[in-house]
């Protein structure tokens, strides 16, 4: 075979590995290569292209995005959105903006979303999708954290921006999802999910933001030839603007730099810069290839890879069975930090690595935050798949699903899978009993105490043997008695939250209960397609719910739990609708409500909504410490927002406590 035939057979195996990623990464929200790995098999591409002077049909090159999917309506842009040219050199920034001036702004990590307003108020909102066609999603659009609704400008005005969720959002979001298998991977894919909802409740419990990074048109607006002018305008009409630096080649390097050592700290997920010329004329006059727009390039971060060695892989097993190869390696520093370990997600990607006991292996991390595997080195390959749990000892199995391969523990009665359920099942948005940590539990399971759910409400058996425990006594097994029988009277959303369900979190609990009218029975014997009917729901999510109710061994175990608990049903009365459309955020303790997830509840109750961060678009800030120096206090004055105290606000909005 000629060296010609075999640069072809390359690009072709390219295109296919390149195209089967992106799609996964764009239209299914999974990752089956690392970044690292796509931007190097990408750079590979596009050389041969250029070598060979040749572009087969659909390679990745050619194309931008993610196929719109059928879930939500389609709509064709009225102009092509275009990816940008990329660089990892910093010199070439200098060459690229040459003797004019520019604004470098963060290349923020999420989806690309266009916003559309007619006189004042938000019309439609469309993602990316292939860069010509994109899907629609104004509803969810109108629950993102920081969007204004209604803006003074008369006519249309179009601008294009970024959803985002940050990093400390992402992490309370996982923090909620005791199963490590069902965690989101990243915060890129959890935005991309929540924007893309069929329920926008759901939406709206995600905390998405929106960044805007360019205006598109502003119908009865004098023509600004500056993109810093267009950014200023955006801000004056309530929109957060991505943060940007004005930049000349004389201060090029030094602007990066700053944006370099910010990343680390930096809330907002970001994989690199965009330099753009600010003269917008100027930039135009340059017109694009087939691909990309001649006005701007993206930096992408040159990631710092070091090279270590593999010690050995952990199993860690999860509640549902799933157990996660973890990569242990000599320990190297890395953007600031010393790491020693990574997810290796499953077994397709570890074999994918061909990875082995004393390889020599790259880590980086991506995005400068997330410990990864870049490449093996040796490829020794003599990983061996345990045959028995870690924990308990008994069979392990491999499932295939999405041809993903992953290893299970298939014994029911796994200390791991009791103690990650318990955990689950006390935590705060389930039932909500104190005191009863995972360290706790693990000392109750291991003396006899707890078997399953419904011995945690008779925990007053073994009073003489908890009160001599290490770390307990009398006061705290009375608190923790208190806390456990007012943990009886419950709802439905917080016990069907509380079962561990697949796939079924905080949200979706809530979203189902209120479908079926709060009725256990209904949802006890709906079918899957009923399920599957409810919006946001799917057929994924219905199979797993259903499945539960048809295990004879887990419908026991909910009936004698119903027999301890007492299940209030919320009443639509008059202030079902009292706090429609108002947005608070609650800090600090309470002294009228048992806890701040009683507060939320009741103000969710009554329409209203709970963020965790103070926004333009806050009500009231609740702090029973008004003059507070806390971030949240700052913030709230900074935006003009009120800070009532407890009392205050009860008054105000005519709110009861409950103790």
């Amino acid at each position: 075979m000629s060296k010609n035939m075999q640069k072809t057979e390359r690009m072709k195996e390219l295109v296919k590995i390149l195209s089967e990623a992106s799609y996964a990464y764009y239209a299914k929200d999974e990752e089956i290569i690392s970044n690292y790995e796509y931007d190097r098999l990408y750079d590979e591409l596009e050389a041969l292209e250029k070598e060979c002077d040749m572009v087969l049909a659909g390679s990745p090159t050619m194309k931008v995005g993610y196929e719109a999917v059928d879930e939500l309506p389609k709509e064709k842009h009225a102009a092509p959105m275009l990816s940008l040219g990329k660089t990892k050199d910093r010199e070439e920034m200098k060459s690229f903006i040459g003797e004019q001036k520019g604004l470098l702004s963060w290349k923020l990590d999420g989806l690309t979303v266009v916003l559309t307003y007619e006189n004042g108020k938000l019309s439609k909102a469309v993602t990316r999708g292939n860069g010509e066609v994109g899907e629609v999603v104004t509803n969810n659009a109108k629950f993102f954290k920081n969007i204004p609704l209604k803006i003074a400008h008369e006519g249309t005005l179009v601008i294009r921006g970024e959803a985002v969720i940050g990093y400390e959002d992402f992490r309370s979001i996982n923090a909620k999802i005791t199963d490590p298998a069902l965690q989101y991977k990243n915060p890129r894919n959890l935005c991309s999910g929540s924007v893309r909802q069929l329920n926008n409740q759901i939406t709206a419990e995600r905390h998405v933001r929106f960044f805007a990074f360019s205006l598109v048109e502003a119908e009865g607006k004098e023509y600004m030839n500056s993109r810093q002018e267009q950014m200023e305008f955006l801000k004056q009409l309530g929109f957060e603007v991505v943060e940007y630096k004005e930049v000349t080649a004389e201060n090029m390097l030094e602007a990066i730099e700053e944006f370099a050592e910010k990343i680390t700290t930096y809330d907002i997920p970001s994989d690199g810069l965009v330099l753009i010329f600010d003269d917008i004329a100027y930039g135009k006059s340059l017109g694009r290839t087939a691909k990309f727009p001649r006005d701007a390039i993206a930096f992408k971060w040159a990631d710092e890879v070091r090279e270590t060695v593999l010690k050995e892989i952990e199993w860690s097993p999860s509640r549902t069975g799933l157990i996660n190869p973890v990569a242990i390696f000599e320990p190297v520093e890395l953007e600031g930090t010393t790491v020693s370990r990574a997810s290796v997600h499953n077994i397709s990607v570890m074999r994918a690595l061909k990875l082995g006991i004393g390889d020599r292996i790259t880590v980086y991390k991506a995005n400068m935050i997330i410990p990864q595997i870049a490449d093996n080195l040796t490829g020794s390959n003599n990983v061996e798949i345990p045959h028995t749990c870690p924990v308990c000892g008994e069979k392990t199995e491999i499932q295939t699903m999405n041809d993903v391969q992953t290893l299970y523990c298939v014994n029911s009665e796994c200390p791991v899978k009791k103690i990650k359920s318990l955990t689950l099942f006390v935590s705060r948005d389930a039932l909500n009993m104190e005191g009863l940590s995972e360290a706790t539990l693990e000392k109750f399971v291991a003396e006899g105490f707890i078997r399953s759910y419904k011995d945690l409400f008779h925990l007053d058996r073994y009073k003489e043997q908890i009160v001599k425990l290490e770390g307990f006594g009398e006061k705290s097994y009375d608190n923790l008695v208190k806390s456990i029988e007012g943990a009886r009277n419950t709802t439905l959303p917080r016990l069907i939250y509380a079962l561990g369900i697949a796939n079924i979190g905080v949200a979706m609990a809530k979203v189902v209960c209120k479908h079926f009218d709060y009725d256990l029975e209904a949802m006890r014997n709906a079918s899957e397609e009923e399920v599957s009917q409810i919006e946001g729901v799917g057929e994924i999510i219905a199979g797993t719910f259903c499945s539960y109710f048809r295990d004879t061994l887990k419908v026991k175990v909910l009936d004698e739990l119903l027999s301890e608990l007492n299940l209030e049903k919320p009443e639509a009365g008059a202030d079902a609708d009292k706090l429609n459309g108002k947005t608070f955020v609650v800090t600090g303790s309470v002294n009228h409500f048992n806890g701040r997830s009683e507060l939320k509840e009741i103000i969710e109750n009554m329409g209203g909504k709970v963020a965790g961060s103070v926004s333009a678009k806050t009500e009231c800030l609740i702090n029973n410490d008004t003059t507070s120096t806390s971030s949240k206090n700052k913030k709230a004055k900074e935006l003009n927002i009120p800070i009532l105290s407890e009392e205050e606000f009860m008054e105000t909005y005519g709110v009861e406590g409950t103790i």
